[in-house]
């Protein structure tokens, strides 16, 4: 029977412990916090959203340079196989009006409990507060210092933000392979707020295009006391992070001549911002932002209000971001996502170095890489 070793309670490291435990290893999982899936359950608390319903090659390009790489794994465990997974675990799924997945009972707690179970009826042992600190596999346990001596390995211990819920990188300082700078991703930016925009702090931004470079995505943002965040910026941190400006559309729905046409009706007494509310029904977090981004303001808005330049700060911090760039370059793996310098270890999730938007890609691959590490852990196991 194969000994394995899961290093990581996250999404890949439980996918890779199922793998390999219902193909008859013994897997011992170590997670370092007092309980497993810490950010999966935060994930899940504004509504688990587990994958995306869309033709494979556009799901595919979401992964930019990573692609290719990913390619294989995808076709292997995808967003079909993801919502058949999930199926599997007894909870029914559904698809949103934007192609979002998720459990009909929203949480992730419910799946969570069920993947659990299994586990346990596998005979998985789960051991938490179990810290790697290095060395072959040593540990710091409430039971003092361990070592494991497994057959192989599945390292899968999350990237570099949030790192109260155990993605903290702490890896990266021992491992010898070849590491890509950690990085933010699908965070939010700073901005130097005027006074006025005080009593907006909190308010969503609703029904805007953000365009940064050729990448226009129509969505919403939240306008907060630090800057600006929420899936229509996630959506472009990217290139946020690599310096392109963002432009942002107010009115999508309507075209600049037609604008114009509106603005240009008898204003008399009324205020701008009632001239505003009345011929566009612009909404006071979105004429607030006109006054802080434009002025001083021309005679002709109407270009502004379909093309406003914003101006950002730099990231937020990157334990604040949803998930990060950088880790294990994946020229430091072979195709089977084993380290080409450690033979028997492999290596999954968060930990590599791939980054993807937000809207279930994320956790899709997260699953399909813990997947095919453990599956090709365990040929390696039958052949060596």
């Amino acid at each position: 029977m194969t000994q394995a070793l899961v290093i990581g309670g996250g999404p890949a490291g439980l996918m890779a412990a199922d793998v390999m435990s219902a193909a008859g290893a013994r897997v011992i999982v170590v997670e370092a916090k007092p309980t497993v899936a810490r950010k999966f359950l935060m994930a899940g608390k504004s509504g688990l959203n587990l994958t995306k319903d869309e033709a494979f090659a556009k799901f595919l390009s979401a992964y930019a340079e990573a692609a290719p790489n990913l390619r294989p794994i995808l076709e292997e465990f995808g967003p079909n196989d993801a919502r058949a997974w999930a199926e599997g675990l007894g909870q029914e799924m559904f698809t949103g009006s934007s192609g979002r997945v998720f459990p009909r009972a929203m949480k992730a707690s419910p799946l969570l409990r069920a993947w659990l179970r299994r586990l346990e009826a596998q005979g998985v042992e789960i051991r938490t507060r179990w810290r790697w600190v290095g060395g072959a596999f040593a540990f710091e346990t409430p039971l003092g210092r361990q070592e494991i001596c497994p057959e192989v390995t599945v390292l899968a211990c999350g990237g570099a933000s949030w790192a109260r819920l155990g993605s903290d990188s702490a890896w990266a300082d021992w491992i010898n392979v070849p590491l890509a700078p950690f990085q933010p991703a699908n965070m939010g930016f700073e901005v130097d707020w005027s006074a006025h925009m005080t009593r907006h702090f909190g308010a969503p931004v609703k029904n805007v295009t953000l365009t940064c470079g050729d990448q226009p995505v129509r969505a919403e943002f939240v306008v907060s006391r630090r800057g600006v965040e929420g899936g229509g910026i996630y959506a472009v941190s990217r290139a946020l992070r690599d310096g392109v400006p963002l432009v942002l559309d107010l009115l999508p729905d309507l075209s600049e001549a037609e604008i114009s046409k509106r603005l240009s009706r008898a204003r008399g007494k009324a205020s701008l911002s009632n001239h505003l509310r009345k011929t566009l029904r612009l909404e006071p977090v979105k004429q607030a932002l006109l006054m802080e981004f434009a002025r001083p303001l021309p005679d002709d808005l109407a270009p502004l209000i379909k093309a406003l330049p914003m101006r950002l700060g730099p990231p937020r911090p990157m334990d604040e971001a949803i998930s990060t760039a950088g880790g294990v370059r994946l020229d430091a793996m072979n195709a089977g996502l084993m380290l080409k310098d450690h033979p028997g270890v492999f290596a999954a999730g968060e930990m590599l170095d791939w980054e993807a938007p937000t809207g279930g890609y994320l956790l899709t691959a997260c699953l399909a890489t813990g997947r095919w590490a453990a599956n090709h852990a365990l040929r390696w196991s039958q052949v060596s």
